[in-house]
């Protein structure tokens, strides 16, 4: 006999792969951090705060950041956590606009799956690597990007956490 509920497989979050091309083998993996979180919890899209909590998990450099030290991302990490087990549920469905680019249906080429303020954050990491003179962005270049954009889901999730975004983002430029 067969199943009268249809079987919906989960589809992968597609790669933004013109900016992960340009990735440190350690910012790669934060992206792929990511997705996965993002596929975990049946989100749509990759978006800020999904990018903060695998930059915080897998950089040590960026945990460093913090002011206050392990306290501190030990508040912004509960907050994360709690974000994927139900917290995060009013975001679902939603496409998170930090008002720095326009909310367009169509992903830019090559960003499907992404936010449009994950992708102005990816892209904003990489233009901060490059006027240092790297070719490729790391974790920092990215924890930056996030705790400038007053808007995003990330600086959401870090004020809860007690987090100045502005001083972190401060010394991080």
């Amino acid at each position: 006999m067969q199943s009268r509920t249809p079987r919906v497989p989960q589809q992968p979050v597609p790669p933004c792969a013109d900016i992960e091309a340009r990735l440190t083998a350690e910012l790669a993996s934060v992206v792929a951090g990511a997705r996965r979180r993002a596929l975990r919890d049946g989100d749509r899209q990759i978006d800020t705060a999904h990018l903060l909590h695998s930059v915080i998990e897998t950089d040590p450099e960026a945990r460093a950041a913090f002011d206050g030290g392990t306290p501190q991302v030990a508040r912004v990490l509960g907050y994360l956590v709690q974000r994927s087990i139900g917290y995060g549920l009013r975001w679902q469905g939603a496409v998170e606009d930090s008002g720095a680019v326009a909310v367009v249906r169509d992903s830019p080429p090559g960003a499907a799956g992404w936010s449009p303020a994950a992708v102005t954050a990816m892209e904003g990491a990489l233009e901060r690597a490059a006027a240092r003179g790297d070719e490729r962005a790391g974790g920092l270049d990215l924890l930056a990007l996030l705790a400038a954009d007053p808007d995003c889901r990330a600086v959401e999730v870090l004020r809860r956490a007690g987090v100045d975004t502005q001083l972190l983002a401060g010394r991080l430029h």
